[in-house]
């Protein structure tokens, strides 16, 4: 049973305003990543060490989360959504200040770590936090105000991130999430229910640690490999301690009534064939901006400037689909648009690997559009319909699992495109790169995009009634 301070439900904000709040905080995490890309060189010369060994400060980050995201649900269950939410962006907000006073690359990766941990708690107890302000059948609505201001971070990072190095300093990379942070804890503590449960379980300290390794060692590898940064060996030796691991912890789940990731979750068909389902379009999704700038730029010779403002039409077709979400999911359903529309977004995405310099830019521009209004009401529907049958004192569980194996599924996401770049150039005998080398990668991510739409065939015709407005005819 939850319990709630402060306001009563039915007396406090709008969804829209719960949704902008949570998203300022999803906001500042991806503007955060992708911003520090674009800096890493300067920062290296900095500390005067090779940009090679700026990594750590990628990866440092990235354990942080593996290790925390399992746990945020149950922290949120004791000490309240609101107080860990705003401890959260509190203590992302110190770990950006000392990121930009760092004066060494150790000092650096400490404060990438303390990050991670607000990073790990933020994302998954701000979903939470939307979960338990708004009614099942705000949802959705909740769901599209959530996704705009988190996908502007993606947009801004790049020429943000360059503006700021160029103009200003490295450091003010990480400055510029203060002011930010600042005003999300003040709003959120203005607007937001503090909810927790009345009787909280005890924490899985074995499963705690099993997981961490598990996570941490899947994520460290995954990206070792995708980044080209140490043998074969050692890569595959790091993944096969997470999947060890791994297996240690299933063993122990099972025997756990509460452990710290649940896969009992899974029986729920809803959220089952959501976290499967889009599990597989998220490796799809992972692999696109990994490979999208890297073809435009060393493919087809365009500038950096150039490719940002071309991979902008993506996203700015996410944002459009806020408009259409609901009254689509009203009229269609659940069922229908996951299995259809997946079908139509991959192959948006296998159009992408037609594109040629020769290629108006206008074409260029019109396929990302539409394609990225269809990929974007597909994760709508996902990240919607998994919440539609679970009991409300298992959201914060549900929430944890989900934002896991969400962000495990986007690390893959670029080990595979990765993949299939190498063996592609291999396999066709070339040394650097070319435009057919990114074609068959993109076709090999669209494989698995289209995989998901017989996994979401499997949901019952009257999935998301609630949620959507819509009345199957049974």
């Amino acid at each position: 049973m939850a319990a709630i301070e402060a306001r009563q439900p039915g007396q406090g904000p709008s969804h829209r305003t719960v949704a902008l709040i949570v998203a300022s905080a999803l906001f500042m995490e991806q503007l955060d990543g992708t911003v520090l890309a674009t800096a890493l060189p300067n920062m290296a010369e900095s500390f005067g060490t090779a940009p090679l060994n700026m990594n750590v400060a990628l990866t440092s980050y990235l354990l942080s989360l593996a290790v925390f995201i399992p746990i945020s649900g149950k922290v949120a269950d004791r000490f309240g959504s609101r107080t860990v939410f705003c401890s959260a962006i509190a203590l992302f907000t110190a770990g950006s200040m000392l990121c930009g006073l760092a004066t060494s690359l150790p000092f650096l990766v400490a404060s990438r770590i303390v990050q991670g941990i607000g990073g790990a708690m933020m994302v998954p107890i701000g979903r939470l936090v939307l979960l338990r302000s708004v009614s099942k059948a705000e949802l959705v609505s909740a769901m599209t105000w959530l996704m705009v201001p988190a996908q502007i971070g993606p947009i801004l990072g790049p020429p943000l991130g360059g503006f700021l190095v160029s103009t200003l300093s490295w450091r003010w990379i990480f400055y510029i999430n203060v002011p930010i942070g600042a005003l999300g804890i003040v709003l959120a503590l203005r607007f937001i229910d503090n909810v927790r449960e009345a009787e909280p379980t005890s924490f899985d300290v074995k499963g705690l640690l099993l997981s961490g390794l598990s996570l941490s060692c899947l994520m460290f590898g995954l990206e070792t490999v995708s980044r080209g940064e140490a043998s074969a060996w050692s890569a595959t030796a790091i993944v096969l301690a997470g999947l060890v691991s791994g297996a240690l912890y299933v063993r122990h789940a099972r025997r756990h009534p509460d452990p710290v990731l649940d896969f009992r979750l899974m029986a729920v068909p809803t959220f089952g064939l959501s976290v499967l389902g889009g599990g597989l379009s998220r490796i799809a999704a992972g692999a696109i901006p990994f490979l999208l700038p890297m073809m435009l730029q060393l493919g087809f010779g365009w500038s950096a400037l150039s490719s940002g403002l071309v991979t902008f039409a993506s996203s700015a077709g996410s944002m459009l689909m806020r408009l259409s979400a609901k009254p689509a999911l009203r009229r269609w359903g659940f069922r229908r648009i996951m299995i259809w529309n997946g079908v139509i977004a991959s192959l948006f995405l296998a159009g992408t690997a037609a594109l040629r310099p020769s290629w108006p830019v206008g074409a260029i521009y019109g396929l990302l559009l539409v394609g990225g209004f269809f990929q974007s009401l597909q994760f709508i529907a996902y990240n919607t319909i998994a919440y539609a049958d679970i009991p409300q004192p298992r959201m914060s569980a549900a929430t944890s699992f989900y934002t896991t194996f969400q962000q495990l599924n986007l690390t893959l996401g670029i080990c595979v495109a990765s993949g299939a770049l190498a063996t592609s150039m291999a396999v066709l005998g070339h040394k650097q790169a070319l435009v057919q080398d990114y074609s068959i990668a993109f076709l090999v991510v669209t494989a698995l995009s289209l995989m998901a739409s017989p996994l979401c065939a499997r949901l019952p015709a009257g999935a998301g009634e609630q949620l959507s407005g819509h009345v199957s005819r049974r």
